[in-house]
């Protein structure tokens, strides 16, 4: 699926799943974060990608795993404009960094919280927002 929609008014929210990611976005659909896992370093990784970027070991070499869905906020900037649809209709959103408990840096939307009550390091936790049909985003939530 593309940002063109398929004939339908452009979209800039929706993923670009293939047959490499499809695990990933499957998952998000039923409500679970896959990260990839480095079985020669032993570090994960995210976005997903087919090689490690750390050790640049094979595909051979990293697999998905199910991530635990806790994080703490690393970053974040409160959105007031943004005229790429659907974006507009949600303004203002929290654009975010969040650092994974198992590693890695994922950026993602903060929602379910106050803009004042926003600090770095904030526990965070995994909840999906369904984008389209059949087709979820992960966002984070303060726990």
């Amino acid at each position: 699926m593309s940002a063109a929609g398929g004939g339908s008014a452009a979209r800039y929210d929706l993923p670009e799943v293939d047959e490499f990611t499809r695990p990933y976005w499957d998952a998000a659909a039923e409500g679970r974060l896959l990260l990839r896992r480095c079985g020669e370093c032993g570090r994960a990784h995210h976005y997903p990608r087919e090689f490690c970027p750390f050790c640049w070991a094979g595909e051979d070499r990293v697999t998905w795993e199910a991530a635990s869905g806790r994080a703490t906020l690393y970053t974040w900037s409160v959105i007031h404009r943004n005229d790429l649809p659907p974006f507009g209709t949600r303004v203002p959103y929290v654009a975010a960094v969040v650092d994974l408990a198992e590693g890695p840096r994922m950026m993602t939307e903060v929602v379910e919280c106050e803009h004042a009550r926003l600090g770095v390091g904030m526990p965070l936790e995994a909840t999906f927002r369904e984008a389209a049909p059949g087709i979820a985003v992960v966002v984070f939530r303060p726990v």
